[in-house]
């Protein structure tokens, strides 16, 4: 395993290594230079790097100290982890509603300076009905971000890159999942793309789960890294689903994920269909991602609940 080697030593945690050691020899350059990617900006935004969050996956997070005392953060996003600006795009659009606050953004290294946040709401012990409660009202207000083109990803294209993880990682690892749920989901992606609507589409976050929503010390909660989509309003709320694995794998899947999309689907007004298509495709394709970089034990309850929900599908 990769570890960072300077008199600066950061702790990236295990999860942040791992995508690090699956880019090979980018990982390690990105790595070797961390240390001095921090310093420059602490000298460029005037700031003081402290420690590094337990919980990042694919950049370096850690909090940080303004020039006169105010707390903020700092994300430096591992190669390929980079979402072309897009992240920086949905934050300065929403200014602050719903989302981190951008301080300032440095296009050369894609890192962030954000307004520091509370506790995620994944730590707070809330059922998993409350954490879903919560994720649909902060999503209703980032959902109000003005609709201006901010060069996202669109459903259309989201669905297509979603199939081609779902070929590229079986063409690998054909035995990761069956011919049954990969047919299921790619009908599913040809649905999505067919579906995309720009009139109907709105500003989504893309990954929004509940160690990506923090509170904001003031009662309410805002999300931080999102991916940057223009799509209709089920794929944010199909996270739900994908993040609900255990709970559904701890009954009938089927039944207990279907429960959870008409739940969704009543608190929103979005229709369950679209909400359960997506999230079947991103169980597939968040188990199949798993596999790739080499860590079986976390893709199984993804591709365990794909398949079941696959099964149960008409022909």
């Amino acid at each position: 395993m990769i570890s960072a080697m300077s008199e600066r030593h950061f702790d990236l945690g295990e999860k942040v290594l791992r995508n690090l050691e699956a880019r090979g020899e980018a990982g390690r350059a990105w790595l070797a230079t961390l240390p001095a990617q921090v310093i420059g900006l602490e000298r460029a935004w005037g700031i003081t790097v402290g420690a590094a969050f337990p919980r990042g996956t694919e950049a370096f997070a850690a909090e940080a100290v303004l020039a006169d005392g105010t707390l903020a953060a700092i994300k430096i996003p591992i190669p390929g982890a980079d979402k072309q600006g897009r992240e920086a795009r949905v934050l300065a659009a929403a200014e602050g509603r719903g989302y981190a606050r951008l301080l300032s953004h440095d296009p050369a290294t894609g890192a962030l300076l954000l307004e520091r946040l509370g506790p995620q709401l994944a730590q707070f012990g809330f059922d998993m009905e409350k954490q879903i409660s919560i994720i649909c009202d902060t999503l209703k207000n980032t959902w109000a971000t003005p609709s201006r083109d901010l060069g996202l990803l669109t459903g259309a294209q989201k669905a297509d890159a979603l199939a081609g993880d779902i070929h590229r990682v079986r063409a690998k690892h054909p035995a990761a999942a069956s011919d049954r749920v990969a047919t299921v989901a790619l009908r599913f992606c040809d649905a999505r793309r067919a579906a995309f609507d720009p009139a109907h589409a709105i500003i989504a976050h893309g990954d929004a789960h509940a160690w990506n929503l923090l509170s904001d010390n003031a009662g309410g909660y805002k999300f931080v890294d999102p991916d940057g989509l223009f799509i209709e309003r089920a794929h944010d709320l199909s996270i739900s689903l994908r993040e609900g694995v255990r709970d559904f794998l701890a009954g009938d899947p089927v039944a207990r994920g279907r429960a959870c999309c008409a739940y969704i689907s009543k608190m929103t007004g979005v229709a369950p269909e679209p909400i359960w298509q997506w999230g079947l495709i991103e169980n597939l394709v968040n188990g199949l991602l798993y596999v790739e970089v080499g860590s079986p034990e976390h893709a199984a309850m993804f591709l365990d609940v794909a398949e079941a929900w696959a099964a149960a599908e008409p022909d």
